[in-house]
């Protein structure tokens, strides 16, 4: 199995900023390798939509409407993936999801993993 810890979520303004932090864990294996660990947000009564995603080689993509706005980055050495926030604006209030797909460990692999969520409220 594997574990997906988020933080960093939090309330601010609208231009402010933050820094979302999402570190994988295995429970009955040691983690080897994650394929792709991405960031997924649900703004209240919409559906969860993409918002950037990382390879294990460092290839990132972003959703149009945070482009410029929004950097993923991840560390592999510890199976932690980043999302620095800039410039936010209300439109970006959404429970925050971390994803990692195909995660080899030493127990096995575990593919389409979630973490719990951490809210992110941008007042205006």
């Amino acid at each position: 199995q594997v574990q997906l810890v988020e933080s960093g979520g939090d309330l601010v303004q609208a231009g402010g900023s933050l820094r979302l932090t999402c570190a994988a864990f295995g429970t009955t294996g040691s983690i080897v390798s994650i394929k792709t660990m991405d960031w997924y947000r649900q703004p209240p009564g919409k559906q969860r939509e993409l918002v950037s995603a990382i390879t294990t080689v460092g290839g990132t993509a972003y959703a149009e409407s945070v482009k410029g706005r929004f950097t993923v980055s991840r560390t592999n050495a510890n199976n932690t993936i980043y999302l620095q926030m800039t410039n936010l604006k209300p439109e970006d209030t959404a429970v925050y999801y971390c994803h990692a797909d195909r995660v080899s460990t030493t127990a096995g692999t575990f593919y389409d993993n979630w973490g719990q969520g951490t809210r992110v409220t941008v007042s205006s």
